[in-house]
């Protein structure tokens, strides 16, 4: 399966949670680390938009493309499991509570989660401590320049 990561030129060609553990994240806490990706290109672009003006607009972005096994397992969070108002912004604490355990448990490389921006589409969260993650690759690079009619 390929999946998909928006990120700047310098942070590009290693795949590493350590960007998320920093700052923590809707899905995971300060300290813990977690790669977002999204399952299509669109999404990926969509998760960094909401987060950009035209005026904070770096020019520098690539879209990443990484390869997963189809043989690696992947957990499904339910719908339904979900805390009341977890796609709100600021991120709800207890989506993060999610991810930490997702990390902690160590039984799944990948978690499947639904995006907070689109809805129907999802976002798969990799697991930098699982066994299974040396087998998964960043497999192309690309220059990704935003449409700044997005931003009007």
């Amino acid at each position: 399966m390929e999946v998909f990561r928006l990120a700047r030129s310098k942070f590009a060609t290693i795949l590493s949670g350590k960007g998320a553990a920093f700052h923590g994240a809707r899905w995971n806490s300060v300290g813990v680390e977690l790669i977002y990706t999204a399952s299509n290109r669109s999404l990926a672009m969509a998760e960094v938009a909401v987060h950009l003006t035209i005026a904070t607009l770096p020019q520098d972005y690539m879209m990443v493309t990484i390869l997963i096994p189809d043989d690696i397992a992947i957990k499904k969070f339910p719908l339904n499991k979900l805390p009341a108002n977890w796609n709100v912004f600021p991120h709800h604490p207890k989506t993060q509570v999610i991810g930490d355990q997702f990390v902690a448990d160590n039984k799944f490389c990948i978690l499947q989660i639904p995006s907070a921006v689109t809805q129907g589409d999802y976002n798969l969260l990799i697991n930098p401590l699982h066994p299974d993650f040396k087998r998964i690759s960043i497999i192309a690079k690309e220059k990704f320049p935003f449409d700044k009619r997005i931003f009007k």
